[in-house]
């Protein structure tokens, strides 16, 4: 299974362990020789340790080595880790570990084959071995690496967005009964037979003419309404929404666990 450096799965590492580096520490024996400095770590994908790069400086025999998690002690408060026994023989048995280098399971199985007690040297099958299968090695619920939690309950406000209705906005017809006046104009002829005013008039025979058969013409016009309808715009709606805020306010009890300490006799031991 691949492993990644520590920067490398996580670049925020230093915020994730509340500002703690685990590459700044020294390593030292449980008996208080230093044997070297942590360089960096290997993780799994799930983000657990299962290395620590050990930078050895011994001498002559100086070079980086991996060192499995479940064989060291960290202790923060003390800018330390510890190691229970790191022999000059087994650095010079180790692999180097190089940066760019890609730690597949033939290499694991050389650092394994170094720490493995005597009766744990038998061959493990590389389609199903487990990093679970070796808990000496790399496991972390030993007694120098107990995690005690503390749980508190929050609040935690979230929004969920449902619909109340819905507004529809259509168009009917209504018809009503409207009226309209339009005054027009009709000509007619109005013929008048009148008395000459002055009947002793005498009519020159020379001028007097008798015409059968004469004709006056008059042109006589009137009106038509043309009515029709027309559409105009009446008035124009506009639509849209508007969103109206106000803050919800919920009060709850919630619970924290604190921790208290019970000792025995003369215990050294500190809290940060």
């Amino acid at each position: 299974m691949p492993l990644y450096k520590l920067a490398d799965f996580d670049p925020n590492y230093k915020e994730t362990f509340h500002g703690e580096d685990v590459k700044s520490l020294a390593l030292y024996t449980e008996s208080g020789d230093k044997v070297g400095s942590i360089a960096d770590a290997l993780v799994d994908h799930d983000g657990r340790f299962r290395y620590l790069v050990i930078d050895t400086g011994m001498g002559t025999s100086a070079k980086h080595i991996l060192l499995p998690i479940g064989l060291s002690r960290i202790d923060y408060n003390a800018k330390r880790a510890y190691v229970d026994g790191l022999s000059k023989h087994q650095v010079e048995g180790l692999p180097e570990y190089k940066d760019n280098m890609t730690v597949n399971y033939e290499y694991e199985e050389q650092v394994r084959g170094v720490y493995r007690p005597h009766k744990n040297s038998a061959n493990h099958n590389r389609d199903t071995y487990n990093y679970e299968h070796e808990p000496e090695l790399y496991g972390l619920n030993d007694a120098n690496h107990q995690t005690f939690k503390l749980y508190e309950e929050r609040l935690v406000a979230s929004k969920t967005r449902m619909k109340t209705g819905e507004v529809s906005i259509g168009k009917h017809i209504e018809t009503e009964t409207a009226r309209v006046s339009v005054p027009i104009d009709r000509e007619r002829v109005v013929i008048e037979r009148v008395t000459p005013s002055d009947t002793r008039t005498v009519v020159d025979q020379s001028e007097l003419r008798f015409t059968e058969g004469e004709v006056a013409r008059i042109e006589v016009y009137e009106e038509s309404a043309d009515i029709h309808k027309e559409a105009f715009v009446r008035e124009e709606v506009k639509i849209k929404k508007v969103v109206d805020h106000e803050t919800v306010e919920a009060q709850e009890t919630i619970r924290r666990e604190e921790l208290d300490i019970d000792t025995s006799g003369n215990p050294d031991y500190r809290t940060t």
